[in-house]
C-alpha cells in the first residue's frame, strides 16, 4: 500500500508462538513491506494498565482502535501495529506500536518484558515511556529496562575492551519521551518555576526499512542471542538492496519499453536510455541501504547495461530487417531486368550502371535514418559484383581498355561502400562509449549526492551526541564528580577525533568509489576509459 491510511484497525506485529517464543506475524509484515513512503515509528512502553493504548489511539486520531481495558489485567499482548498517514508530514506514514504492558506478575517471565522493551527501542524513531503519578525513586526503579539495554543490545558485532559504546548507542537509539499521567504536583524547584523538561532532567540527574528489521531482531531473540544492530544492518541491507536492484531494474525496463519504438535512431534510443537509467538510479538510491562498497549499485549498473545492449541488438535486428525489406522493394526492378537478360546487350552495362546508381540513391533516401542502412547496402553490392562483371563482359560496345577501367571502378565502389559500412559501425561504437561515460557520470553523481546526505546526517548525529556529552560533563563538574568528568572529557576528545577523521576521509572515500564504478564500467565495455568530470571533479576539488 502507498500509505497506512487503508488500515482501519491495528494488527498484531509480534506475539508469542505455542512454545512461548516471539515471532513476527506475516499479515503485519506484508503490510509493512507494502509501504513505499518513508515511515516514522512511534512506540509506547510502560507498566501494564497505565493507559498506553489510550495514548496510541489519540496519536492515531481515533477514539478507539488499540484495545483498552478497565481491569488490572494487561489487555495488549505482544506488540500491535497501526499504520496511519502522518498528520504533519505529507507523503510519510506514521507507524504506531503499542506494546504489551511491562511488569505483569501473571506472566511470570521478566525476560519477556525485557525483550518487548528492547524491540520497541530497536524499531522506533520515537520511544514514549508512559507512567502514572510523580517521577520518584519507585518510578525510576521501574525503568530498569533502560539500564539493561547495554546488556541486551549490541551496536557492533565486536567491540574492544577500551572502546566507548555510549556514542554509538546515542546515535542509533530513538528520541525518548516520558509521558507522566495524572501528575498533580506544582512544577517548582525551590521557589522557582520550572518546565516539564527541566523537571524530567532533575528527576533523572545522576541516574546513571521495518518488517524485515523486526524479523531480524526477533530471530536473534528466538535463537538465544543478543540483538546486534551491526549484524541486523548487514542482514537488512542485503534484503533491502536486493529489492532495490529489482525495483530499479523494473523502473528502467518500464520506461524503455514505453518510450522506445524500434527500429529508431541510435541517438534517440540513447537519450531514452539516459532518462530511464537516471530514474532507475534514483529509485535504487532511494531504496538502497548501507551499500557502502557499491556492490549492489554496480550490480544494477551491469544489469541495466545488459538490458540496454539487448535493446540495442534488437534495434540493430529491427533496422536490418527493415533495410533488407526496403532493399528488396527498391532493387526489385533491377533484379527482374537481370533475370530477363535486359542488360546483356551492347550499351547494356551503362544502362545497368545508371539503374544501379538511381536505385542506390532511392534506397538511401528511404533508409537514411536506419543504423544498418550502409551495412545492408554494402552486403548487397558485394553480392552483385560478379553480376556486374558479367554484364560488363557482355557489352561489346566497350573497348578492352574501357572494360578494364570499369572493372577497377567497380572494385573501388565496392571498397568505398564497405568503408561506409565500417564508418557506420564505428559511429555505433562511439555511441556505446558515450553511453557508458554517461552511465558512469550518472552513477557517480548519485553516489556523491548520497554521500553528502549521509555526511550531513552523521554530522548532525555527532553534534547531538557531543552536545549531550558536554552537558553531562558540566553536570558532573557541578555535582563534584571530577573523576567522572575527566572520563567524560576523554570520551568527548575521542568523539571529536572521530568527527575530524570522518571529515578528512571523505575525498579518499569518494576516490575509491569513483575507481570502483570505473572498474565496473570497463568490465561491461572493454576499452572504455572513464573520465572524472562534472559534479565528481567539483566535489573532489573542493575537499583536496
Amino acid at each position: 500500500m502507498a500509505c497506512g491510511g487503508s488500515m482501519s484497525a491495528p494488527v498484531c506485529l509480534i506475539e508469542n508462538d505455542e512454545n512461548g517464543k516471539l515471532y513476527v506475524k506475516k499479515q503485519a509484515k506484508d503490510i509493512l513491506d507494502g509501504i513505499k513512503e518513508p515511515v516514522v515509528v512511534v512506540s509506547v512502553v510502560g507498566l501494564y494498565r497505565t493507559g498506553k493504548s489510550y495514548i496510541m489511539n489519540r496519536l492515531a486520531g481515533q477514539q478507539s482502535g488499540f484495545a483498552l481495558g478497565n481491569t488490572i489485567e494487561s489487555k495488549t499482548k505482544g506488540i500491535w501495529m497501526w499504520c496511519v498517514p502522518h498528520p504533519n508530514k505529507k507523503g510519510h506514514t506514521l507507524v504506531l506500536l503499542d506494546t504489551e504492558g511491562l511488569g505483569d506478575v501473571d506472566k511470570g517471565d521478566e525476560k519477556h518484558d525485557t525483550w518487548i522493551f528492547c524491540l520497541a527501542v530497536l524499531l522506533s524513531s520515537t520511544l514514549v515511556y508512559n507512567s502514572l503519578g510523580t517521577i520518584d525513586n519507585t518510578a525510576l526503579e521501574k525503568l530498569h529496562y533502560v539500564t539493561e539495554l547495554t546488556e541486551n543490545i549490541r551496536v557492533k558485532a565486536e567491540v574492544s575492551q577500551d572502546e566507548d559504546e555510549s556514542a554509538d548507542f546515542m546515535r542509533v537509539f530513538p528520541s525518548f519521551v516520558w509521558a507522566v499521567r495524572d501528575f498533580t504536583l506544582e512544577l517548582k524547584k525551590g521557589d522557582d518555576q520550572i518546565t516539564s523538561d527541566e523537571y524530567l532532567e532533575s528527576a533523572l540527574k545522576l541516574k546513571t526499512a521495518l518488517g524485515n528489521l523486526a524479523e531480524v531482531y526477533v530471530e536473534a531473540i528466538r535463537s538465544g542471542k543478543v540483538p546486534c544492530l551491526e549484524n541486523a544492518v548487514v542482514s537488512l541491507a542485503k534484503i533491502q538492496n536486493v529489492g532495490a536492484v529489482e525495483q530499479a531494474l523494473e523502473s528502467y525496463m518500464t520506461e524503455m519499453l514505453s518510450m522506445a519504438q524500434l527500429p529508431m535512431d541510435p541517438e534517440d534510443l540513447s537519450n531514452i536510455h539516459k532518462v530511464a537509467e537516471k530514474k532507475a538510479t534514483e529509485v535504487f538510491i532511494a531504496m538502497s541501504f548501507n551499500d557502502n562498497d557499491q556492490i549492489y549499485q554496480k550490480e544494477l549498473m551491469g544489469k541495466i547495461h545488459n538490458e540496454y545492449q539487448d535493446m540495442c541488438q534488437q534495434n540493430h535486428e529491427a533496422s536490418l530487417m527493415q533495410c533488407e525489406e526496403v532493399l528488396r522493394e527498391v532493387f526489385d526492378t533491377l533484379e527482374k531486368g537481370i533475370s530477363d537478360g535486359l542488360y546483356l546487350k551492347a550499351g547494356g552495362y551503362r544502362q545497368y550502371r545508371n539503374k544501379l546508381a538511381q536505385l542506390t540513391k532511392e534506397y538511401r533516401a528511404r533508409t537514411q535514418s536506419q543504423i544498418m542502412c550502409e551495412e545492408v547496402l554494402s552486403t548487397h553490392l558485394k553480392a552483385k559484383e560478379e553480376v556486374g562483371n558479367m554484364i560488363l563482359q557482355a557489352d561489346q560496345s566497350l573497348s578492352a581498355a574501357e572494360q578494364e577501367k570499369e572493372v577497377q571502378r567497380l572494385k573501388s565502389e565496392v571498397l568505398e561502400q564497405r568503408q561506409r559500412g565500417l564508418e557506420e559501425q564505428n559511429r555505433l561504437q562511439e555511441q556505446a562509449f558515450q553511453d557508458m561515460q554517461r552511465t558512469y557520470d550518472e552513477h557517480v553523481n548519485q553516489i556523491i549526492q548520497q554521500m553528502e546526505r549521509e555526511q550531513e546526517r552523521m554530522r548532525r548525529d555527532n553534534e547531538r551526541v557531543l552536545e549531550a556529552k558536554l552537558k553531562e560533563k558540566e553536570t558532573l563538574i557541578e555535582q563534584g564528580f571530577q573523576k567522572e568528568a575527566a572520563r567524560m572529557q576523554s570520551e568527548i576528545d575521542s568523539l571529536k577525533a572521530d568527527m575530524n577523521k570522518q571529515e578528512t576521509s571523505q575525498p579518499s572515500m569518494l576516490s575509491q568509489v569513483v575507481d570502483g564504478i570505473g572498474t565496473a564500467a570497463t568490465l561491461f565495455l572493454p576499452g572504455f576509459i572513464p573520465k572524472v568530470a562534472g559534479v565528481a571533479l567539483s566535489w573532489l576539488s573542493k575537499r583536496i
